[in-house]
């Protein structure tokens, strides 16, 4: 969540113009008699508006947003089925905490956790430990957590003195949530950089960072930057000979914020998941390929024992306990019914359908987007229905970034950044190819990129801008 300050400084002090800021209808019924002056922006009114009117003037001003549908960069559902949001407008008043209050919401949630156990292969999927969250922010919190206390706890001797600092071991490539939990729960972040065409993470590079201190490695079933799979079974063998070799025990947790809901359906041979021993945890975002609204995400644990007994809350629930984990308390169960209707509605068939469809449309896109001549794949959507691509060597009039600010003219929100450390040369466009973005609007996006080729191509060289602005589309 954004951090905001107060008042908007920039607003001009003269109340005149308060008059000229609202539509006369917005008035009760009679448009003549209108309102006096529009409401303050920044404190509370001394008085209430009729309900109409409210909404009239809120709904005004989100006209201005962007339209979701087309911004190709959020991995975040932007569609769903009107009889979902029926189901969420239903449940929006119930609070996920409330097990007690809300049995069934609570059993809801119970059985997404085992059909996501059996999904991802959890050795006693009946038995399986996870939970919701908000999101897969959350859900990597959690799952940081857990490795870190069950390192103090085999390292008790040592920590918390200044003879021990825990470690994280992960890809420059990791999503922004990362770097949050080193940072709030005073964990090392050693960083992988990338390598030439190599945009994720090295799994020998991993263990040669790896030590006595290492709470565990990140790998990434899914990279924001390009949409590649990190290769989690070789990680895992890598981090075996390390253990043959040195006697270090590190986990694996696999951050499948959006590959978790995709591998499984489209790449059933690809060992990613609970079958591979040293994988202790996996999170997903259900608003993500989970084909949910924002925000849910979930979080699993390879067995009880990966996930430290302390860490979990016990609450009334039927006269007995519910064990809890999540650091929100009060959340809203609407994301969670609709997770399972999602998973009732579709079934394995129906989710491989729609996942096989975003694939088709993003390889389709990328290769019609290659065929233009102006620009060079990095990927081509066969992992996540994702694809990242820069201009080609002989392109010197225009750059990446005023492709970007050319489609937002038409309304779409193509992102383009600076990749990390060691690639800090290399800037792409990125595409995120998600349910609801069909082959027709794929077409529509290829047609307004061509007809901006020709003024592109016409520029003297890229505009000067500022390219910090871009960091914010890693999500």
């Amino acid at each position: 969540m954004a951090v905001h300050s107060g008042a908007d400084r920039q607003r001009p002090a003269d109340r005149s113009l308060d008059r000229l800021t609202v539509n006369p209808f917005h008035g009760m019924a009679d448009p003549a008699a209108g309102m006096a002056s529009a409401p303050p922006t920044h404190r509370l009114a001394d008085g209430p508006l009729p309900p109409d009117t409210a909404y009239r003037l809120v709904h005004d001003e989100l006209m201005l947003d962007g339209n979701s549908r087309l911004n190709l960069a959020t991995f975040v559902t932007t569609w769903m089925e009107p009889q979902a949001g029926v189901l969420m407008a239903e449940c929006r008043d119930k609070n996920m905490i409330d097990k007690d209050e809300y049995p069934r919401t609570a059993e809801l949630e119970r059985r997404c956790v085992a059909m996501l156990a059996e999904l991802w292969n959890a050795p006693d999927p009946a038995r399986a430990v996870g939970c919701s969250t908000t999101g897969s922010s959350e859900a990597c919190m959690l799952a940081g957590l857990a490795l870190k206390r069950r390192w103090a706890k085999r390292n008790a001797d040592r920590y918390p003195s200044a003879q021990a600092r825990p470690n994280l071991v992960m890809g420059v490539n990791v999503q922004v949530c990362w770097e949050k939990f080193c940072n709030f729960w005073e964990v090392e972040a050693r960083l992988v950089p990338m390598e030439g065409e190599r945009f994720h993470l090295d799994p020998q590079a991993a263990a040669d960072l790896c030590d006595e201190n290492t709470i565990g490695v990140v790998g990434i079933l899914g990279s924001t930057f390009d949409g590649s799979y990190e290769p989690v079974a070789e990680l895992c063998a890598v981090l075996d000979a390390l253990q043959e070799r040195t006697g270090l025990d590190v986990p694996v947790h696999v951050d499948g914020a959006s590959g978790a809901m995709v591998a499984p359906f489209l790449d059933p041979g690809l060992v990613w998941d609970f079958r591979l021993e040293r994988v202790a945890s996996i999170n997903t975002s259900g608003h993500k390929y989970g084909l949910v609204y924002p925000g849910v995400g979930w979080a699993l644990w390879r067995t009880a024992e990966h996930l430290p007994e302390e860490l979990v809350f016990r609450v009334n629930y039927l006269g007995g306990e519910m064990p809890t984990f999540a650091l929100n308390f009060s959340r809203p169960g609407a994301q969670v019914v609709a997770q399972y209707y999602t998973f009732l509605r579709l079934g394995f068939e129906g989710y491989r359908a729609v996942q096989q469809a975003s694939r088709d449309v993003a390889r389709s896109l990328a290769d019609r987007i290659e065929a233009l001549g102006d620009f060079r794949l990095l990927t081509r959507g066969d992992d996540l229905p994702v694809f990242a691509f820069t201009t080609a060597e002989d392109v010197t009039a225009y750059d990446v970034f005023d492709v970007s600010r050319r489609l937002r003219e038409y309304g779409w929100l193509v992102p383009a950044y600076t990749y990390p450390p060691n690639r800090e040369d290399l800037s792409v466009l990125r595409v995120v190819c998600r349910n609801g973005f069909t082959a027709d609007l794929a077409g529509l996006l290829l047609d307004q990129l061509g007809q901006l080729l020709p003024q592109l191509r016409r520029q003297s060289g890229p505009l000067d801008g500022d390219r910090t602005r871009t960091a914010g589309f890693h999500h």
